[in-house]
């Protein structure tokens, strides 16, 4: 029997309580956990947490007032953004603005089977609403609470619930650790394949083996909900350019040729300025899109040089290039510096047939790893997303309990409490 059907059958019009979880929970101030130094060292070996999205801030060899949550794992609950984090590792904290959850009676309610419900809540924090949470509003929200007069069956099955939705977790990180050392295994091919340190290579700066085209100065005020897509430096995330949110023009609103600024799928851009400096971007859309200012576009020598061979060379290069841009809060990019200082190696550059052949099979090699890598439609990525999506769904269908009133005043499962079969499945919801 599947877990599932396992919880289906023990699910089927069992009483449902709905308890507040101020009453199934205690709480505690970190005072006690507080870190005094500042000197953070992946040398050290207590973490330091903030309950914020960020959570680990850092490590600290300071040796008292550790909290032991390998002994007694606790939710952290940040009390003003409502963010909040199982941990089960012993660790110190950054800030007094959270609380510390545990169970009032383990033997009960399961103090990871609230976790897992905590985060079918919907967020209640506001930007600028600097409140406490967790007394005013959380404390006297209702946790549905399978035959609450029947503590040893109402266990079993949030143990049940719990085993199932860990089952996704540690699907979920499992992949997410594979993706780690995929990049770390691109970066290493990458930088291994464009080293050159020995063999028949010419290094060359990039202009005088492609152009360069910077973006057109489209107006603000001008932008529209609908019409040419406009891509920006905001547009230029890190090795792809996301489309998700862009401004749009009419031409007609221009006595400039626009068309002189139109790209292509599978041109490479790059941010001139802002906090995107130097961030590279293959555009792979295939929608009609028109550069920004400060968005230039490269255009590589035909014959000379092979385009996701130069892509992939800049991706290896983006700290120097943003160092061309000299940093600080609004770092500037030249396109003639980063034309004439930024030198690519070009293989057999004397023979342009066997050239452009080794720059194919290298840029090859690493379109494949970074498919695998990087694509939100065929790789690990997608992948993440849709157990991401697999885990939320049986997250919210396990904890929402449907319910019906029975003739004794009571809560109940309803008798109908249906998975979805393995074939009628939201993509990526299936295969408990």
């Amino acid at each position: 029997m599947s877990g599932v059907d396992f919880l289906e059958k023990m699910l089927n019009g069992v009483e449902i309580g709905w308890l507040p979880l101020g009453s199934i929970t205690n709480y505690e101030q970190p005072t006690k956990y507080l870190v005094a130094a500042k000197n953070y060292s992946d040398e050290y070996k207590t973490p330091v947490l903030t309950a914020g999205k960020t959570f680990l801030l850092g490590y600290t060899d300071e040796e008292d007032g550790i909290y032991k949550a390998s002994e007694s794992p606790v939710i952290i609950f940040d009390d003003f953004t409502t963010a909040n984090k199982w941990v089960d590792f012993d660790f110190k904290v950054k800030s007094s603005a959270m609380k510390m959850i545990t169970s009032s009676d383990e033997q009960k309610t399961l103090l990871k089977y609230i976790y897992y419900w905590l985060n079918t809540l919907p967020s209640e924090f506001v930007d600028g609403d600097h409140k406490r949470q967790w007394i005013g509003s959380y404390t006297s929200k209702k946790v549905p609470i399978p035959c609450p007069d029947n503590p040893k069956k109402s266990l079993e099955i949030q143990a049940e619930i719990v085993r199932i939705l860990d089952s996704f977790t540690e699907l979920t990180a499992e992949l997410t650790a594979e993706l780690t050392a995929r990049k770390k295994q691109y970066n290493y091919y990458r930088d291994k394949l464009l080293s050159f340190e020995e063999g028949d290579v010419e290094w060359k700066a990039l202009g005088e083996v492609c152009d360069f085209k910077n973006g057109f100065a489209f107006k603000s005020n001008l932008f529209r909900e609908s019409g040419l897509s406009i891509v920006r430096i905001t547009n230029i995330n890190g090795s792809v350019v996301d489309m998700a949110d862009v401004k749009y023009f009419d031409p007609s609103d221009y006595k400039e040729n626009t068309q002189n600024y139109m790209i292509e799928s599978g041109d490479i851009l790059i941010a001139m300025s802002g906090a995107t400096t130097g961030k590279i971007g293959c555009f792979n859309s295939n929608r009609t899109a028109y550069l920004n200012q400060r968005v230039g576009k490269f255009i590589p020598k035909s014959n000379v040089l092979n385009n996701r061979y130069l892509y992939h060379f800049l991706l290896s290069k983006t700290d120097a290039i943003y160092d061309l841009a000299g940093g600080g809060a609004q770092p500037n990019l030249s396109s003639k510096a980063l034309m004439e200082r930024i030198r690519i190696p070009v293989p057999y550059a004397s023979d342009s047939t066997k050239s452009t052949a080794e720059q194919k099979r290298i840029a090859d090699i690493l379109d494949k790893l970074d498919t695998l890598t990087n694509s939100i439609t065929e790789g690990l990525p997608r992948e993440i997303e849709l157990r991401q999506k697999q885990y939320e769904y049986y997250r919210d269908l396990l904890l929402s309990f449907p319910k019906f009133l029975s003739l004794g005043g009571k809560y109940r499962a309803a008798p109908l409490y249906k998975f979805p079969s393995s074939g009628g499945v939201p993509e990526g919801r299936g295969g408990l």
